[in-house]
């Protein structure tokens, strides 16, 4: 329901995250609830937010333990808002950051709340893991069980096989494959070269330390746990280093590597958004506005080379209801799950036939590679599932408020062949 006569404009007016960390490392002893809370009491603090009553927070986690089942309220519940905002959990594999800003934005812009906080969360290291459907199914009956004898006669039906715990599999449900597998196969089908590969990810570690050098990241990390940067970065990386590393994936003849994918990681991420009232009200910047965003799916299961590319379709369509081209932008933020897949995309950009053939209405053509994630990305910074979207938004309202006007692209994929695109603007 639209409460406003008119679509109001929706300012970011704020961005944090604690530093990302690789797999059982620095957050090893810490889980969902902690990270995120870190993050957002680190907005909260960071703009002044005690005791404010906002509109909503929204946000979540890819991989999630029973007890956050509620995650983001019970996180605002433990920071120094009014406990009487709101808040809800979204999913969307890696687009949930980003998603749940659109959702957030959404309500902004249609009158219904007049700030809000969209973040997500992710924890590798605290990875919930479940029993065997047998041992389920015995406990059950032992529970049931009316008798002290009944029980143990159910307990004896367990067999040392059925102790073993389940732990989430990193893989398409449709295909078995995981996301590095798919992306193999995008890279041979495309025809990726695994140098192209290393000298993009190499890029996204040199663009990072240098922006860390240049105190880029002062004002948009909270130190957490001991740790004050990402600890994935790799300031020493050179392209003999990275050639020298296995294939992860296809052992045999694989190109993706550790170094130009993203590995697993723990991290917490958030950005505040607002109308431009209550910015002003609460003597708050205007970083820039987020102004069109799309979702999209493709079909992966037959095509297994297009999971990571729905964001592809995303771009057409929003690109078409803005009446902008491709090239009409400052700055570019895709997200590098892999190398592969950021080149993938880059390749079939600049190609009618790739695009005709994946069924894009039309080819979008090339991007000045030189505005492509000048910060580095997610090669460099790493890749908490729900936690990229945050600081995608993040880099982005920045790199346009510094420069004081223009358009940034910001494109996301997901598991299950999906993806969503954003159009920010100063």
């Amino acid at each position: 329901m639209n409460t406003t006569k008119t679509v109001r404009k929706v300012a970011i007016v704020g961005y944090n995250r604690i530093p990302f960390a690789r797999a059982n490392t620095a957050y090893a002893s810490v889980g969902n609830q902690e990270m995120m809370t870190a993050a957002l009491n680190g907005l909260v603090d960071k703009y002044n937010l005690q005791g404010q009553l906002l509109g909503e927070v929204a946000g979540g986690a890819v991989i999630k333990h029973t007890y956050d089942n509620n995650l983001i309220r019970e996180c605002v519940m433990k920071t120094t808002l009014d406990p009487a905002t709101p808040a809800c959990d979204l999913q969307q594999a890696c687009d949930t950051g980003i998603e749940s800003a659109v959702y957030i934005a959404n309500k902004i812009a249609l009158g219904q709340i007049e700030s809000g906080i969209a973040g997500g969360v992710d924890s590798i290291s605290d990875i919930p893991m479940a029993i065997s459907e047998k041992l389920r199914r015995v406990l059950l009956e032992a529970r049931q069980a009316k008798s002290f004898g009944g029980k143990i006669k159910a307990f004896l039906k367990i067999r040392p096989s059925d102790l073993s715990p389940l732990v989430p599999i990193n893989e398409e449900q449709q295909t078995g494959l995981s996301m590095g597998g798919h992306t193999e196969i995008t890279a041979k089908y495309y025809k990726i070269s695994r140098e192209d590969q290393d000298n993009f990810a190499l890029k996204s570690h040199l663009n990072m330390a240098k922006a860390y050098d240049e105190g880029f990241f002062n004002d948009m990390i909270t130190p957490f746990s001991g740790l004050e940067k990402d600890n994935n970065l790799r300031k020493d990386s050179t392209i003999e280093k990275l050639a020298k590393l296995k294939p992860a994936f296809d052992k045999v003849n694989g190109t993706l590597t550790a170094g130009n994918s993203t590995p697993l990681t723990d991290g917490a991420s958030c950005v505040l958004l607002a109308s431009e009232e209550w910015a002003k009200e609460h003597n708050l910047p205007i970083l820039a506005y987020i102004t069109f965003a799309e979702v999209a799916a493709v079909e992966y299961v037959k095509n297994q080379q297009n999971l990571l590319l729905a964001p592809l379709f995303a771009a057409s369509k929003m690109l078409e209801k803005a009446e902008l081209s491709l090239q009409d932008f400052d700055f570019y933020e895709i997200h590098e799950a892999f190398a592969a897949q950021v080149l993938a995309t880059l390749k079939i950009w600049e190609s009618p036939e790739l695009s005709a053939k994946l069924g894009l209405k039309k080819t979008l053509g090339a991007i000045d590679r030189e505005k492509l994630n000048v910060k580095g990305s997610s090669l460099a910074a790493a890749h908490p599932f729900a936690a990229t979207g945050g600081r995608i938004i993040g880099v982005m309202a920045k790199l346009l408020n510094e420069k004081g006007s223009g358009r940034g692209f910001v494109s996301i994929c997901a598991a299950g062949g999906q993806g969503v695109t954003m159009i920010i603007e100063k």
